[in-house]
């Protein structure tokens, strides 16, 4: 049996990766995923909830993206 959800909403906290692309994980749970565009990383965010749990009913009924966008500043 999977991990049962605490909820029902999912929350993944998005970084743009040093390389390019963004990384994604899971707040809660052990789903991480990346992709080269915000539109990719969405899909892939979506097919990573699905696989990581065993059946329909585990789902969540919401799954939030929380980007985060660092900036650098020059002096």
């Amino acid at each position: 049996m999977g991990p049962k959800m605490q909820g029902d909403e999912l929350l993944f906290i998005i970084e743009e990766d040093i390389d390019g692309g963004y990384f994604a994980h899971a707040v809660g749970q052990s789903i991480v995923t990346q992709a080269d565009t915000r539109d990719q990383i969405a899909e892939m965010v979506r097919d990573a909830v699905r696989c990581h749990f065993d059946s329909p009913e585990d789902l969540p009924k919401r799954v939030r993206l929380h980007f985060i966008h660092d900036e650098v500043v020059a002096l």
